[in-house]
């Protein structure tokens, strides 16, 4: 069940089936993004709990960030959040690896 208030709602079901309102959003603190948190704050921007604008000053978001989870979320719900971190680690991790290799070769 959704409640309104000015035509938002006051609560929604979140995506792991708990009831999620402005109150209970990861804390604007957040600085470890778990799959269930990038979650919480996309179904809240998605079901207009929380704007897009609000979300991205909250948790000091880019649009591309958001954008991203959304995305992510779109492709493979929760899980497709922790598929997105891990390949963007592999992603990083290659590439610093591959920029010592290029600063020992220039030495």
């Amino acid at each position: 069940m959704i409640e309104y208030h000015n035509s938002r709602p006051l609560r929604i079901i979140g995506p792991m089936r708990e009831v999620l309102t402005r109150d209970n959003l990861p804390p604007r603190t957040t600085t470890r993004w778990v799959a269930s948190r990038k979650a919480q704050v996309v179904a809240a921007v998605e079901s207009g709990l929380i704007t897009i604008e609000e979300a991205m000053a909250r948790y000091n978001l880019s649009l591309e960030e958001f954008a991203s989870w959304q995305r992510a979320m779109d492709r493979g719900g929760v899980a497709g959040l922790r598929v997105a971190a891990a390949q963007r680690q592999r992603h990083e991790r290659s590439h610093h690896a591959g920029s010592r290799v290029l600063e020992a070769t220039l030495h």
